[in-house]
């Protein structure tokens, strides 16, 4: 039974700082769990969720603050000495050796020997005896990988329960669960909570949340937002303590009326991939720009992976404005369709830092009609230069390595690479996060050219005005599912967020 909010934390962490150069991660962050309870932790993308964890478990060295358990102050150098604290963490994927036996794995670097030999017959007995108290009755001699997800989880978390035993950390362990794998996690989380463990749940799925949690903390930008009871909070208000706004009724812009005249320029129907985005339909015409909304991990980005074809869809089907079915199971197979698409993060998957902002450019380019035809440098010198000065990058030069520019010149040389194929349609995945003030209202400027021009956009961003300013219609994803459909004079911050934060048996479709 959980102890009373009044008694002393089982953990707790007292203005929790780390820096890394130019940016402050955690800034002065107080959390504090109880013996036997859940407690959610939640934030957007860079809030400063996984940077704490990081420094509960000594992953990371926090710049200030201090950490007590039971009230002692403790200073983990590592995750194995936070172990040795009593504090242990599952991750989404599972960090045990999926070559290795169920035993083998509760065991390794505590094998129970006999006469200086691994004792295979005491390690399975008491790898059933473990896994009894989940009431898991699985073959422990077969290896970790014949099994599911789910039960993977399951025995990760059985192992940080026996080498910790006080905390534990499960950070998105339901992203890859179907949801009847989801019960059988939380009936173990449960019975956990009855042995008096504290622990940290960080999932992205709202539902999840209400259903699992006692309390949430909510981070945003490095600082801690709040602690609330979970059965007190009000959804609305918990999402827009999330993305760190109010409730406004506003002005729908003139102009952005519904397009829906015509044929569609692509239909998607039943399109999805198990495990990331459930089958959704979605029609795109020309000249539209159709957002999408979601918190963090809601089904954004895989969304537009799925269309893109960098993750392979398994249901559904694409057509043309024709009705010519499109077969999108590759970046290629898009390419060639006139897709483009400009990732969330552009660091890692979208520019590529050491070369030049003409050799990025070029890149897709290039990619299309083929590497056994490449494109003359003067072409692309002349390319590179007209959409600097079309899109206003600031760089000395095109042969500038594009690592050197900044975030808001770099989302552009992104843009350029896109536009020199004349793609029909461009998904661009946030394509305004940290950049400048100045960048981020070109950007928007550009959509909304670009749209004027006919070009069909699907945009992903976090900033709901954004998308109130030139979306003309706007789907609202979470939990995997494309929930509602927003139309016109229905496009406000309020209709997106009561949708992110409605219950599932409330859902719009």
């Amino acid at each position: 039974m959980r102890q009373s909010d009044a008694s002393p934390p089982l953990l707790r962490a007292r203005g929790v700082r780390k820096i890394f150069p130019g940016t402050i991660a955690l800034d002065g962050v107080d959390f504090a769990l109880q013996a036997g309870e859940v407690h959610a932790l939640l934030g957007e993308n860079g809030a400063g969720k996984s940077t704490l964890i990081k420094c509960l478990t000594g992953a990371y060295r926090r710049d200030g603050g201090e950490i007590l358990l039971e009230g002692t102050e403790i200073d983990p150098k590592g995750t194995i000495d936070a172990q040795a604290y009593g504090i242990g963490t599952v991750y989404q994927e599972v960090n045990l050796l999926a070559n290795l036996t169920v035993a083998e794995n509760l065991s390794l670097g505590h094998q129970p020997t006999r006469f200086g030999m691994i004792s295979t017959r005491a390690m399975n007995m008491r790898a059933r005896e473990i896994l009894a108290q989940y009431d898991l009755q699985i073959d422990v001699t077969r290896n970790l990988g014949s099994y599911s997800v789910a039960v993977q989880q399951v025995i990760a978390i059985a192992r940080a329960v026996m080498l910790s035993g006080k905390v534990l950390i499960l950070d998105e362990p339901t992203a890859s669960l179907d949801a009847h794998e989801v019960r059988m996690l939380f009936d173990v989380v449960r019975s956990l909570k009855q042995r008096s463990l504290g622990i940290v749940f960080i999932s992205h799925f709202l539902d999840q949340i209400f259903e699992i949690s006692d309390r949430i903390t909510v981070l945003r930008n490095g600082q801690l937002v709040g602690t609330e009871t979970t059965s007190e909070i009000d959804r609305v208000h918990l999402v827009n303590l999330m993305l760190g706004r109010e409730l406004e009724q506003e002005v729908r812009p003139q102009g952005k009326t519904h397009m829906a005249a015509g044929a569609p320029r692509l239909s998607f129907t039943g399109f999805g991939r198990k495990g990331s985005i459930e089958p959704f339909d979605l029609s795109i015409h020309a000249g539209e720009v159709v957002g999408v909304a979601g918190l963090l991990g809601s089904g954004r980005t895989e969304t537009a992976e799925v269309l893109f074809g960098v993750a392979h869809h398994d249901s559904g089907e694409a057509r043309g404005a024709d009705g010519t079915a499109l077969h999108l199971n590759s970046p290629r197979d898009a390419i060639a369709a006139g897709f483009g698409f400009c990732p969330e993060d552009r660091k890692t998957d979208g520019v590529i830092a050491d070369l030049s902002v003409r050799e990025n450019i070029a890149l897709a380019l290039q990619a299309r009609i083929g590497w056994m035809r490449r494109i003359p440098d003067r072409e692309q010198k002349a390319m590179a230069n007209d959409y600097i000065r079309k899109l206003d990058i600031r760089t000395s030069d095109a042969e500038k390595p594009v690592g050197l520019l900044s975030g808001g010149n770099q989302q552009k040389v992104m843009l350029a690479r896109w536009l020199v194929t004349n793609p029909s349609f461009l998904i661009l995945d946030e394509p305004t996060r940290g950049i400048d003030v100045g960048a981020h209202a070109e950007i928007i400027r550009l959509i909304e050219g670009l749209c004027v021009e006919g070009m069909s956009l699907l945009v992903i961003s976090s900033e709901l005005d954004e998308l109130v300013a030139y979306s003309h219609r706007v789907i609202v994803v979470r939990d995997r599912h494309h929930v509602a459909e927003l139309v016109g004079g229905e496009i406000t911050t309020d209709n997106m967020v009561r949708a992110i934060a409605a219950p599932e048996k409330e859902i719009v479709t």
